[in-house]
């Protein structure tokens, strides 16, 4: 399964508005396959946290001009992590501190990342990186060879 067309329409204003306010890691995520609330993730990143809730802002503007009203707005008053729920597609502006710790690009790796034109593509987890943080996960038992 794919992402709608309209949620790819708002997924590329959302992500070109963030790129406007000088986001940084900007991701779009096609999540359809693996959610059935939802067909994108739009992922970005900031300095601080007045520039997350800029970009917020810059993302609600363009998507309201686009006639896009979000169903739900949280984060935005300590400007760490803010959330914008537009239903089809669902909007991350993380602190880049938080970016980090819940590593939202590495949950959904296995979904596939869209490309947004004028939207510089931002680097995301890839096998080596995935294999690297890998390392603290638990090894597997070894087996008697004598068995």
């Amino acid at each position: 399964m794919t992402a709608s067309p309209e949620a790819l329409e708002m997924a590329g204003v959302a992500a070109r508005a963030a790129d406007e306010k000088l986001a940084t890691d900007i991701v779009v995520i096609d999540v359809s396959g693996q959610l059935i609330i939802t067909d994108c993730f739009v992922l970005a990143s900031a300095e601080t946290e007045r520039q997350v809730n800029a970009v917020v802002d810059e993302i609600e503007d363009k998507l309201r001009e686009a006639g896009h009203k979000p169903l739900r707005r949280e984060g935005t008053r300590q400007g760490r992590w803010a959330l914008l729920d537009y239903n089809e597609v669902v909007v991350h502006v993380q602190h880049v501190d938080e970016r980090d710790y819940y590593s939202l690009d590495r949950l959904w790796k296995d979904c596939p990342v869209v490309e947004i034109e004028g939207v510089e593509a931002a680097g995301r987890p890839d096998a080596a990186t995935s294999s690297a943080d890998d390392s603290l996960a638990p090894e597997e038992p070894q087996r008697d060879q004598g068995l």
